[in-house]
């Protein structure tokens, strides 16, 4: 065995843990499982936690439908007070396993496939961060062009204030490596929708300067 085929080999040992925060989403049963089919088809150790960001009304099912999924073996948390997507992967995270802890938005608009696409370019890059890009120019998107004008205001944004350069901050999927995220969690203030900037922000600050992007899939569907 070569010294690359074993540094991939123990790259695979690592466990995945995948955070899919959740609010007002009637999709979420069918998302979870479309992330735990596309990573079993991966053929990857994981666990895959979710957490419903509190009750949009008394109407909103989102944690009983969420809960169907622990037949597959989705770790399932719920409470009742919305706290913001911030707050709910900071919950998630505090509760995975993984060497390796990634996040994804529910609402079947990002592709699980981002998820292999960010592990692989962690370990071609030995990367801190992986952030699934909509502006990476191997992404395939359906996004509306007012949402394409706001992500650029915000990277040009980001870079000035923060002195990082990535092209998109905002999409909801990231990878980190545990590392990271034992350093960078704690020092964390942020609950609600500023929380994915100034993970790397302060990740960045703190040393962590292999931050490279990775391709996704989008199709947005406006909820």
């Amino acid at each position: 065995m070569t010294v690359d085929q074993a540094k991939e080999n123990n790259f695979k040992d690592k466990l995945l843990s995948v955070i899919v925060p959740a609010y007002k989403c009637p999709t979420i049963v069918r998302d979870l499982e479309a992330i735990d089919r596309y990573l079993k088809e991966l053929n990857w150790k994981h666990e895959l936690i979710c957490v419903v960001d509190g009750k949009a009304s008394a109407k909103d099912k989102t944690c009983e439908l969420a809960m169907e999924a622990k037949k597959i073996g989705v770790k399932v948390y719920c409470y009742e007070e919305n706290q913001g997507k911030g707050y709910a992967i900071r919950y998630g995270m505090a509760r995975a396993k993984g060497e390796l802890v990634a996040f994804i938005d529910a609402g079947s608009d990002l592709n699980a496939s981002g998820l292999g696409l960010a592990l692989e370019h962690m370990k071609w890059y030995e990367a801190d961060i992986i952030i699934g890009s909509k502006r990476h120019k191997a992404s395939k998107i359906d996004y509306p062009s007012r949402r394409r004008i706001l992500s650029w205001i915000v990277q040009r944004a980001t870079r000035f204030v923060f002195g990082f350069n990535v092209s998109d901050t905002q999409t909801g999927l990231k990878l980190f490596r545990r590392e990271v995220l034992d350093d960078v969690l704690p020092r964390l203030l942020v609950k609600r929708w500023a929380f994915d900037v100034e993970i790397l922000a302060v990740a960045h600050r703190q040393g962590f300067r292999k931050i490279y992007e990775s391709p996704i899939e989008l199709q947005f569907n406006g909820m």
